[in-house]
């Protein structure tokens, strides 16, 4: 199925990389971006990315493995990975859903994020995980 957003057509496969064109991503997207969202928490509030999710098994790194670098904080749950060339974030494994990827749609070829209009943006600062 090939999905039309904004002027944009996103294909079943995409093909993401970061900046400098180091790390190079493949995303399956049979269903084009879903539910893209902004999150407030301290990290993404510093990245300021609009990220979608996939299954891990929906993303594959075609290119740049041993230049992605992983960044960890607080529960050490979310795998943060940024390209170590351009400094690009690339992708997260989800600390709410370690079984999805969160990705950075800014990174989709032929994507321009503002054509998805008002995003919303999730409540990262009170993350349910960090309740007691």
């Amino acid at each position: 199925m090939i999905r039309q957003v904004g002027a944009t057509v996103i294909q079943p496969r995409h093909k993401a990389s970061c900046h400098c064109g180091a790390v190079e991503l493949e995303l399956s997207l049979p269903n084009g971006i879903e539910s893209p969202r902004r999150c407030d928490c301290s990290i993404c509030r510093r990245k300021g990315a609009i990220v979608a999710s996939v299954p891990l098994s929906g993303l594959r790194i075609v290119k740049g493995e041993d230049v992605l670098k992983l960044y960890q904080f607080n529960t050490m749950t979310a795998k943060h990975y940024f390209c170590s060339v351009c400094g690009i974030y690339t992708h997260h494994q989800r600390r709410s859903n370690p079984e999805q990827y969160g990705y950075n749609v800014g990174c989709l070829e032929g994507v321009n994020p503002f054509d998805l209009g008002d995003v919303p943006t999730n409540d990262g600062v009170n993350h349910p995980d960090d309740r007691i």
